[in-house]
């Protein structure tokens, strides 16, 4: 059964947020409950996410999403010291970034870390110059801040993220569009698509609703599902059932929480729909999926 880390060990309810910076050795495929920032500050390796390898270096930044896997190497000779950054999705709250008026800048934070993986890898952000210096400027603050422990560190570490965030969107902007402004009204639209996308991944498990999500990002019903339809081919509910069910997927075969609670994990009161709605979707019921897993792989 592959590793899955929880947050309780690194982090507490209260403040879930830490971050340590070191040298990254070879790291066994595992996952987590929370979001991983990662700042390649020195030297190479591979990262290894979703079983493809991509060569990372010096100024690299990407994100590692809860539930996604990856790992890493790293060859002879080479030595690769990082950043890591983890933090769970609430720690920044969506009603923080409404009330702060920068929730719309945030793209990086949004589109970025929920980009196709053969994209996201392939075209990850790499800062130089000034922009690396500034970047790590503020994560080198962060780790003074949880260290000393003074007071107001949590609030200044807050704040400091959503910087970080803000910065990492403008640079990815730029880099996304080459440093022109092509097609604008079709990148914005593309990332409000992957801003909703990016919200469903994060907020599967809550009761969402067309009209709590095109409240929280300013736009019409009609308006919402024709930006998801455009972007992605589906409805937006069809886009969160799918989410949702390969949430459940992978929670049935990592654990063995029964079904019925399975499905109120990722997002479902209703029992016997999560039943109908996984048959439709993956072409067995939730339990002979299991089965499935257990008798290709049994468990230990």
């Amino acid at each position: 059964m592959q590793r899955v880390i929880r947050s309780s060990g690194l982090m507490k309810d209260e403040f879930p947020f830490w971050i340590t910076r070191q040298i990254q050795g070879e790291l066994d495929e595992h996952g987590h409950e929370f979001v991983e920032l990662v700042y390649v500050v020195h030297g190479a390796g591979v990262h290894i996410f979703e079983g493809t390898e991509y060569e990372v270096g010096s100024g690299d930044v990407y994100i590692i999403n809860p539930g996604e896997m990856h790992a890493y190497s790293v060859r002879d000779g080479e030595r690769m010291e990082i950043v890591n950054c983890l933090f769970m999705p609430s720690f920044i709250p969506d009603a923080l970034l409404k009330e702060l008026q920068i929730s719309a800048s945030m793209d990086y934070f949004y589109v970025h870390p929920f980009m196709q993986p053969d994209v996201r890898f392939n075209r990850h952000l790499t800062l130089h110059g000034q922009d690396a210096v500034h970047v790590l400027g503020l994560l080198d603050s962060m780790i003074r801040e949880i260290g000393s422990r003074a007071p107001g560190h949590m609030t200044i570490i807050r704040l400091q993220l959503i910087e970080l965030l803000v910065l990492l969107s403008r640079y990815y902007a730029l880099m996304q569009g080459g440093g022109t402004a092509s097609s604008p009204r079709r990148m914005e639209r593309e990332i409000t698509a992957r801003r909703i996308y990016g919200y469903l991944e994060r907020n599967y498990d809550k009761k969402i609703t067309l009209e709590s999500l095109a409240g929280l990002f300013n736009v019409g019903i009609r308006q919402l599902n024709r930006l998801v339809k455009q972007e992605f081919g589906r409805s937006m509910i069809d886009v969160l059932h799918d989410i949702r069910i390969a949430r459940a997927k992978r929670l049935l075969s990592e654990s063995d929480e029964k079904v019925i609670t399975v499905a109120a994990l990722v997002g479902y009161d209703d029992p016997s729909f999560f039943n109908r709605l996984f048959v439709r979707q993956v072409g067995c019921s939730p339990s002979r999926y299991r089965q499935s897993l257990e008798r290709r792989e049994p468990r230990a």
